[in-house]
């Protein structure tokens, strides 16, 4: 210990201070109070940055701080919320609502929790709690979080014994291992691809990580960590166990769904010769049908045709009725407003997912995604491009961008971590009305940095 002392001092002096911070930022601050949340926020920055800094993680390949040593600073900073209520997001109350209902035997599909409350119906513990926790946004919709997000849910409703507290805990231990679980294949995959392996701690000691997913109980860490693991299978060769477990991603998140049709040019290389060309792209409908049908089969469960309807309409509100943090999309409502007086996202909200799609295939047929980093990198754009053009950008949704950033040499995505915080000035009023200027500063740093790393500065990965 005391040679650790010695000879890692400022690293473990700034981790000293920041979980002083993660502590104050845990257990004492009010989602209202957004001065105190903006201090301790750029603050953990500062602090994880120097930490970084001083430890030779860069994107070189010193690494002056021992790599166990920084594992332990990387889990310490989690299980210091361990016994903290989400003070950032009221999400949790209805992820233990559903692992209730679905440990009492309900399908968590079928119902919203307003159908049983305005009954007067309490069909499990607790029930008037946690339904006054959720928000009547939540409690009045269908639940869009898919098998695997269920599973975690239920496996807290198990162990809890009927404990808010005791849940919260629970899922967060699992997504604490999801992160140790992202800690060990992403180190290995960046040893594959030749990278500095101690990159993996821009995503494991990001403040942002830590608070939003660990703090505030965001299952983007359970999918990742199904993605990483995935993506190095693929790089190794074994691509029909990296169906199974890209479709377990999925099965936690539908956001990997976006990205499955970047894989064709990973199987389908046009410098084959034709059999082998043909014989690549029967590994890619190969690819595709694992990917399906394991995905199906954790939706098996849960089938009926009431079940469909009622995911389908909740997944499609997404897009047509939600907005929050938005950027593409609040100029062109402003424009909507301009020529008609109304809040045309009817119809924004369908002309934006299109040109996504049109995004997509353009990455799919026109970028050579031929090798796992290039592949990554397309993944990265696409999704970023993604939300840009979407209605509802809540702060958790960035944590895909960070890690895939990690396999790449861009760094907007980290820069975006930072000034996303921005985006909860909307809960400094009882209205939670946006701060549409903090939002302009938001995206005009990222929309920034982003155009430079992109579009101007010369990369060694440019296509």
């Amino acid at each position: 210990m005391i040679a650790i002392w010695k000879y890692h001092k400022i690293p473990c002096l700034f981790f000293i201070l920041s979980c002083i911070f993660y502590v104050s930022f845990a257990y004492n601050l009010e989602r209202l109070d957004t001065t105190k949340l903006l201090w301790l926020y750029v603050a953990l920055f500062v602090f994880a940055f120097q930490i970084i800094k001083t430890s030779g993680i860069s994107f070189s390949n010193k690494l002056n701080t021992p790599f166990k040593l920084l594992i332990v600073f990387s889990v310490l900073s989690r299980l210091i919320f361990l016994f903290a209520i989400p003070n950032l997001s009221q999400d949790f109350y209805r992820f233990i609502w559903d692992g209730r209902m679905a440990l009492e035997g309900f399908n968590p599909y079928l119902y919203t929790p307003h159908s049983f409350i305005e009954n007067g119906t309490f069909p499990i513990h607790q029930a008037q709690e946690l339904y006054d926790g959720m928000g009547s946004l939540s409690a009045s919709h269908f639940t869009n979080y898919p098998p695997i997000n269920q599973l975690c849910f239920t496996i807290a409703a198990l162990f809890s014994g009927n404990s808010i507290i005791g849940s919260v805990i629970v899922m967060r231990l699992i997504i604490i291992a999801a992160d140790i679980g992202v800690l060990y294949f992403g180190r290995k995959l960046l040893q594959r691809l030749k990278l500095p392996t101690g990159r993996i701690f821009w995503y494991l000691l990001n403040p942002f990580i830590i608070i939003e997913l660990t703090g505030n109980l965001h299952f983007e860490g359970v999918m990742i960590f199904f993605l990483v693991w995935s993506l190095y299978l693929l790089h190794v060769g074994k691509w029909k166990w990296a169906a199974v477990i890209l479709a377990c991603s999925i099965s936690v998140k539908l956001i990997p769904l976006m990205l499955l049709p970047l894989f064709f040019n990973w199987f389908t290389n046009n410098s084959l010769s034709d059999r082998k060309e043909k014989l690549n792209l029967f590994k890619l409908i190969i690819f595709y049908t694992i990917i399906g049908v394991i995905t199906l089969l954790f939706f098996l469960p849960f089938f009926s045709i009431e079940f469909i309807t009622n995911y389908s309409k909740t997944v499609g509100l997404w897009f047509g009725n939600f907005e929050f943090n938005a950027s593409i999309y609040y100029l062109a409502r402003a424009i909507g407003y301009a020529i008609t007086g109304y809040n045309e996202i009817a119809i924004i909200g369908k002309i934006l997912p299109l040109i996504s799609v049109l995004i997509i295939l353009g990455f799919t047929f026109f970028k050579r995604n031929n090798s796992l980093q290039k592949l990554i990198t397309s993944m990265l754009l696409v999704f970023t491009c993604y939300l840009f053009l979407s209605t509802t950008v809540h702060p958790w949704y960035i944590a895909t961008l960070v890690i895939l950033s990690t396999f790449t040499d861009y760094k907007f995505p980290f820069i975006w971590s930072l000034v996303v915080v921005l985006s909860y000035l909307a809960y400094s009023n009882m209205a939670n009305s946006e701060n549409l200027w903090a939002i302009a500063l938001e995206y005009s740093i990222v929309v920034s940095v982003f155009v430079w790393e992109v579009f101007i500065k010369k990369r060694p990965l440019a296509y």
